[in-house]
């Protein structure tokens, strides 16, 4: 894989650690899940509804990790593909196809630039992948790219408040760190390893660019009469690289998520 961005490569070496860490350990955990449950909670989707029935829809999970979700997706019918920057997280799912006996393609690419055919897909989805760790300026308009006329898009992401009230270290506090005005791109040097100390991650970089969204999820559907914007364009005041803080992303697995207290649960859409 070529042509993806320095900072495409920085979070692919820090998600190659993390593999090694925790999340190829815990795969087969969430793979088995039953239920697909949602944010630091674990709310269930059945109780939210924001997906809808996806049984037979075309869907393309964009920073799909260790492809949990696509598995969860294929479970109930539809037909994923699963898309991620980073080969130790594919290898990890494709072990799990191997244990589980459920195969669907895997592609490594970043979001930001995908290498599948445009209006392929009914449904497009980023559950703390694409749309925590990618220029929103350029995994939005991929994403609009790669659906159909009437698909949606779904993601979920930190809180921004949340964000805001971040410190370079520890877990939010109670009053503003940052301003919301220009929130960008996020560059966060450390966070706690698996074990509860904290390691050097100096290679994440995380986009916080939509502060100027309301809910931690959103479902958007494309228009039938395409435009040159995608339909829900998340955008930062002062663009690329402003608001840089200093602190790592979040964690992409469930069983990650209940030691970050960023962590928010998707609203429906």
């Amino acid at each position: 894989m070529t042509g993806i961005s320095e900072d495409a490569l920085r979070n692919r070496e820090d998600w190659t650690r993390a593999n090694a860490e925790y999340t190829d350990a815990r795969a087969g955990e969430t793979w088995a899940a039953e239920e697909i449950t949602w944010g630091v909670f674990g709310v269930p989707e059945a109780s939210l509804g924001t997906l809808g029935d996806v049984a037979g829809l075309d869907v393309v999970e964009l920073g799909c990790g260790t492809a949990y979700v696509s598995a969860w997706l294929a479970r109930r019918g539809a037909r994923p593909v699963g898309v991620d920057v980073t080969p130790a997280q594919l290898a990890t799912a494709r072990r799990c196809q191997s244990q589980f006996g459920l195969h669907f393609p895997l592609v490594e690419a970043s979001a930001e630039d995908v290498p599948l055919p445009s209006a392929s897909f009914d449904l497009a989805v980023s559950e703390y992948g694409a749309s925590i760790w990618c220029d929103p300026h350029l995994w939005l308009p991929e994403a609009y790219r790669l659906l159909r006329p009437g698909g949606r898009l779904w993601f979920l992401r930190n809180s921004t408040l949340a964000i805001l009230c971040a410190p370079d270290q520890g877990p939010p506090a109670e009053a503003l760190q940052r301003p919301q005005r220009g929130l960008g791109r996020l560059e966060w040097p450390e966070r706690p390893a698996s074990n509860g100390s904290f390691r050097t991650a100096s290679s994440s970089v995380c986009c916080a660019a939509a502060a100027s969204t309301s809910s931690t999820s959103s479902s958007s559907t494309r228009p039938t009469t395409p435009s040159t914007t995608p339909t829900t364009t998340p955008s930062p005041s002062s663009g690329r690289g402003s608001g840089r803080a200093r602190r790592s992303g979040s964690p992409r697995s469930p069983g990650d998520q209940a030691a970050d207290p960023c962590l928010d649960v998707p609203a429906a859409a």
